[in-house]
């Protein structure tokens, strides 16, 4: 099932974000998690492409696969481009049409600094458009509620956006955030542009404080001063921070829904505790 059909239901999608394992031993346990995960029913899975987008991993083909047909939950695809060229990603366009897998999430990646990047794409609305012309694919793609780090200012991060959906994305997750205003202030910012398609709040939970800290080095999310408060009193508590941070995600899905919200996407580390928990707390609200 194509996701952009999934927001025609006219209840919000619930979706999860996981990482395909380094090691073939850890691919295999990660069906503990996925058990947890899919007993929530979300509506579809991400697979993330690679650190950095430092290249593909079989593995993302292969848990993408292995989540359709274990779990019976479809699943997005990451695709970077930077680091590939035109020919590359026609393969890997191959490889997972052979496979099934229809739908896309299409990036330009990260810059690694000691990878020279391809010429074949510069922006992830190149990729957006090179998909489309290949043609049976979703593509769904990525915004900042607090702009792309790159971009001049958000009006520009604007227009770069509606340009990519011009090119055929039909279906957007931000990046994550931690005060719900950027998302509102970024969704009427959309709208008012012209972007119509739906639009998924992506939410980070809070259980470890040097990773959310690194998390926000590279995406350039801000850490309001009550989130800033949380981590400082419980940073030395694991078992608190991670109550407290959940407490402090669920406030935000439920404030994101109670303002009609597309849909919540869940960044869950590959860590079950993490959706399971927050889905306890909001599943009647869904």
């Amino acid at each position: 099932m194509r996701i952009e059909e999934m927001f025609k239901t006219g209840k919000p999608v619930l979706s999860f974000e996981i990482f395909p394992p380094k090691r073939n031993r850890e691919l295999e346990e990660i069906d503990d998690t996925l058990k947890v995960l899919c007993e929530l029913e979300p509506d579809f899975i991400s697979v993330t492409f690679g650190a950095g987008g430092s290249g593909i991993s079989s593995r993302t083909v292969e848990l993408a696969k292995k989540i359709r047909r274990d779990y019976h939950v479809e699943p997005l695809v990451h695709l970077t481009c930077l680091n590939y060229t035109k020919q590359e990603i026609c393969e890997i366009l191959n490889e997972l049409e052979a496979a099934g897998l229809e739908n896309i999430l299409a990036l330009r990646g990260d810059r690694n600094p000691d990878v020279e990047p391809k010429q074949d794409f510069q922006y992830a609305s190149d990729l957006v458009k090179f998909i489309r012309e290949y043609g049976g694919f979703h593509i769904s793609g990525a915004c900042y509620p607090e702009g792309h780090t790159e971009a001049k200012n958000r009006i520009q991060d604007i227009r770069n956006l509606k340009h990519k959906v011009d090119e055929g994305v039909t279906h957007l997750v931000s990046q994550l955030f931690f005060d719900n205003e950027f998302f509102y202030g970024f969704q009427e910012k959309a709208r008012i542009a012209g972007i119509d398609v739906p639009i998924e709040a992506g939410i980070m939970p809070v259980i470890n404080k040097a990773q959310i800290e690194r998390m926000v080095s590279l995406c350039g999310a801000s850490l309001p001063a009550k989130f800033q408060r949380i981590m400082s009193k419980y940073e030395n508590r694991k078992e608190a921070l991670f109550d407290a941070g959940m407490a402090y995600a669920v406030s935000q899905i439920v404030e994101l829904l109670a303002n009609d919200v597309d849909g919540i996407h869940i960044f869950t580390m590959n860590n079950p505790k993490v959706a399971k928990r927050i889905c306890t707390e909001i599943r009647n609200l869904i």
